[in-house]
């Protein structure tokens, strides 16, 4: 399973009609929602805002809406479009803007689901999806004469969003893969003989 790191966006115009596909990383149902909901309020003048999301750790959480196009022809097109490329914890809207010709059902299916795929496979070629592995917090304060041991350590490992503050003691934040907390600990014990505060 592979998770979006950013934001990402597509356009195209199909027999007159705008259509704007947006990707978002996205955690909960509740995120989904919200960033909806204010899609509906930044494209106001939109015909439509239609979205898909799949969300958790195996993808187990789904929702989707047509907004008001024909059952069946916007959200689910959508949603299976985005199943289909194996991501989770990421949200798709399409707005749509009418441009006077109709496009029926398969148009509208057409439509849609070739939004989906144009934004995912562009956001594929700018590397936007990463795998998805359980990271955890981890915070470390040591001395200062310690602080260049504990950076060559992190250097062994997958350290993100990394911050350090230097004040009495150095502290550094960051993320670190779930399973690679321990030993880090292990190694950080053993090369300040214990005196480093994990």
């Amino acid at each position: 399973m592979d998770v979006l790191k950013e934001y990402f966006s597509y356009e195209e115009t199909i027999k007159g009609s705008r259509f704007l596909s947006e990707l978002f990383p996205c955690t909960s149902q509740n995120e989904a929602r919200e960033l909806v909901k204010s899609q509906k309020a930044k494209y106001a003048d939109a015909t439509h805002v239609v979205h898909a999301f799949v969300i958790g750790g195996a993808g187990e959480i789904m929702g989707m809406s047509d907004d008001g196009e024909p059952s069946g022809t916007a959200g689910r097109p959508t949603l299976d479009v985005l199943k289909g490329r194996a991501c989770t914890n990421t949200l798709i809207t399409i707005t749509r803007w009418f441009g006077g010709t109709l496009l029926g059902t398969g148009g509208l299916v057409k439509a849609y689901s070739g939004g989906a795929k144009e934004v995912l496979a562009a956001a594929d070629k700018a590397s936007l999806f990463e795998e998805l592995i359980e990271k955890s917090d981890f915070s470390i304060n040591c001395a200062y004469d310690s602080y260049k041991t504990v950076k060559k350590i992190l250097e062994n490992f997958h350290v993100s969003d990394l911050k350090e503050d230097f004040a009495t003691e150095v502290s550094l934040n960051g993320k670190i893969h779930a399973s690679e907390k321990s030993l880090l600990a292990e190694k950080l014990l053993d090369a300040s003989n214990g005196r480093i505060k994990i």
